[in-house]
């Protein structure tokens, strides 16, 4: 492993890797750019009982000032194509390569399937912990396999859809392997032939007559850089709390006294909510307290000015969590997770 450790970075600088722009330091940063690299920096890890940190783009994790033992960034950045039967076409995606830059890549072929997650900040590799979604689609509707190297042997692993426990922005690498795996690959299945989703919100709206994946992308696109601020000029993690689901008795209750209260049924019986909307309704749009603030434009993305630290954007939306509780009686949680958390 001498080769191995003479390639770490120690004492890294985070604050840029971290979309929130939070202030950390890796004590020791291995970037691995296939799957071999992977595999030793987990060696090492075991070797010498070092805590593992796995870090993507950044944009669903929230660092502390510091994190001890390693931090891998599987930088694999392939693309691949191949036809399947019929309309089907297999992709075979890097967790390196950065979400939104494989969406365009599909769209200029005019593959259908994940246009409305454009725009979604961070890297494929993460995109299946948190069964991203937007728009009415999230990665469990095109995932057929995610690949990973798995700390406990050191092994690769193929993952099949079921075996990945997606639910709404959760998945078994937040639980049972969380902090276990590292992701290095995943499969999709798109379709040549158009598939339009746009029985979500307003983006009907936004989508021409024809319909092209390009148009439908356009469209999140403007619609996303309408209410969304870019991390790049006012750092954030995009959606902070998750859509809350509750029963269809309390949501019944809820609709008696705010019947303008936005409300999703869902399969099972319970009703999801729109975070954004609560906050909003306790007058919080816009609010600031230290380096940190609630969006103007949108109420459910919190927002760095800088200078702060983890400690104090926990608290600052904890604040955020009390007051929508005392009004509605719903607890929001958050949804970027916090390193070392289970």
């Amino acid at each position: 492993m001498r080769e191995v450790f003479s390639t770490l970075e120690a004492d890294q600088d985070l604050s840029h890797a971290n979309t929130m722009a939070l202030p950390s330091l890796a004590e020791y940063l291995w970037r691995a750019r296939n799957e071999r690299d992977v595999g030793q920096g987990l060696q090492l890890a075991n070797e010498r009982g070092w805590d593992l940190t796995v870090l993507g783009g950044g944009s669903n994790l929230l660092l502390p000032r510091r994190i001890g033992g390693l931090t891998l960034c599987a930088d694999i950045d392939e693309i691949a194509f191949s036809s399947g039967a019929g309309d089907a076409v297999h992709v075979e995606v890097g967790a390196g390569v950065g979400w939104h830059s494989l969406v365009e890549a599909c769209v200029e072929r005019e593959l259908w399937g994940i246009e409305n997650l454009a725009l979604i900040p961070g890297r494929v590799g993460a995109a299946p912990i948190q069964n991203i979604g937007a728009y009415g689609v999230e990665i469990a509707d095109v995932l057929d396999w995610v690949e990973l190297v798995d700390r406990r042997d050191g092994k690769s692993h193929r993952l099949d859809r079921e075996a990945c426990e997606l639910g709404y922005r959760d998945s078994i690498f937040k639980r049972e392997l969380a902090n276990q795996v590292v992701i290095t690959r995943l499969g999709l299945t798109l379709s040549s032939r158009p598939r339009p989703r746009l029985d979500y919100g307003a983006l009907s709206q936004h989508v021409g007559v024809s319909g092209s994946a390009r148009e439908v992308f356009a469209a999140v696109c403007a619609i996303r850089r309408e209410k969304l601020p870019d991390p790049s000029d006012l750092p954030n993690t995009g959606s902070f709390f998750k859509n809350p689901l509750v029963s269809g008795s309390q949501a019944s209750r809820l609709l008696s006294e705010f019947p303008a209260m936005p409300h999703y049924p869902q399969a099972d019986g319970r009703v999801k909510l729109a975070a954004g909307w609560l906050i909003d309704q306790c007058g919080l749009k816009g609010y600031r307290q230290g380096a940190f603030g609630v969006h103007d434009r949108q109420a459910l993305v919190l927002v760095h000015f800088g200078g702060g630290v983890l400690a104090e954007l926990l608290a600052f939306a904890g604040r955020i969590v009390d007051a929508v509780h005392a009004r509605f009686a719903v607890t929001l949680e958050r949804e970027p997770r916090c390193v070392g958390e289970r």
